[in-house]
């Protein structure tokens, strides 16, 4: 068998954080007078921090300097680490401990992809801190989503060409940037509508051994 690896996206995929985003950036645009509801909050899926910030000022009554914007991000990046570190392994979501099993024991290698520059605590929370093989995040790349940056780093630490790998992505920013990457992309959740994707699933308890073999190449 052709050695193949998955590239996992982090939020969404591995664990829901959603709540945590949304309840950070609330805070901070409440503090400064902008409205933001749920509905905007879903245009931040997938991208960088500073790009989510972006759009989350479009509604603001004034503009802000490049240090404001940087103090506005760092704030927003307090309020949810201090979510996030209630997290623990019991957040992670359904399917995914027993499908990342199921790739170890068929000698699959498992990386991590993430926009986050918060993947390290998330994934000590979750206890997943030495699980993967590689971890390429936004603490290590420069252009977030759907540049296919992220991804290509993860297969360059891995050891595996990018047409050998497989990414899960739950945001339409992830699976494009997956296809630029000349991956295969599992969508789920949000991203189970998407149509480019190579297959979709509503979650990955969904996602049968079956299912997932064809994605790889030489098996």
């Amino acid at each position: 068998m052709t050695e193949n690896a998955v590239i996992f996206d982090l939020d969404g995929v591995i664990v829901s954080t959603d709540d945590c985003h949304y309840r950070a950036w609330k805070r901070l645009a409440d503090e400064e007078g902008i409205y933001f509801d749920r509905e905007i909050n879903h245009r931040l899926r997938g991208v960088s921090r500073m790009e989510s910030l972006s759009i989350v000022l479009e509604r603001a009554n004034r503009p802000y300097t490049t240090e404001e914007r940087q103090a506005l991000a760092e704030r927003k990046n307090g309020y949810y680490r201090e979510l996030i570190n209630e997290l623990t392994p019991e957040h992670i979501l359904p399917g995914v401990m027993p499908l990342m099993e199921r790739l170890k024991e068929h000698g699959i290698k498992i990386a991590i992809g993430s926009s986050s520059k918060n993947t390290p605590l998330i994934l000590e929370r979750l206890g997943l801190a030495n699980y993967f093989d590689a971890v390429a995040d936004g603490n290590a790349v420069k252009n977030s989503k759907p540049d296919p940056e992220v991804f290509l780093l993860a297969a360059a630490k891995l050891g595996i060409p990018p047409a050998q790998c497989v990414v899960v992505e739950d945001a339409d920013a992830g699976v494009e940037a997956a296809l630029a990457a000349g991956m295969r992309v599992i969508g789920v959740g949000t991203a189970a509508c998407n149509p480019r994707a190579t297959l979709t699933v509503d979650s990955l308890a969904d996602l049968s051994w079956e299912e997932l073999t064809p994605c790889f190449n030489g098996v």
